[in-house]
């Protein structure tokens, strides 16, 4: 990873909920909310944001790790503001402490793992899974 990553580094994105990302199995609407697979997809996405600046050519993040919490609904058309923050950051590993709010209530809260690695080990790796 190039320097300056450090403990404290921030991003955001905001996002309005749609009804693409309300929870729904087998194709049948559970509630109009956001999903909690949506939710930890756009935690997934900021945390990616922390380190992009960071990544040397030859080296690609891969999530290893993430725990959080659903605590509150976001309805359809909500505005929801994920935000990750770096906590942790060793050469081949970030921690970011990641949450999602609206304007009403804090949605949820986790921790986020990343692992720094050489874009052809993730490669070899998926060869050897095929």
């Amino acid at each position: 990873m190039k320097p300056g990553l450090k403990p404290g580094r921030r991003e955001q994105m905001t996002v309005t909920v749609t009804s693409e990302m309300t929870a729904s199995f087998g194709g049948k609407a559970v509630h109009p909310t956001l999903s909690t697979v949506s939710m930890i997809y756009y935690m997934e996405w900021v945390g990616r944001k922390v380190i992009l600046p960071f990544l040397e050519d030859g080296e690609e993040g891969v999530g290893s790790g993430i725990f959080v919490q659903h605590r509150a609904p976001a309805p359809v058309g909500k505005e929801v503001t994920f935000t990750a923050e770096a906590s942790e950051v060793k050469p081949s590993k970030v921690v970011c402490l990641v949450r999602a709010e609206h304007d009403k209530s804090l949605v949820g809260t986790g921790t986020f793992v990343q692992t720094i690695l050489p874009k052809q080990r993730i490669l070899d790796r998926i060869k050897q899974m095929e």
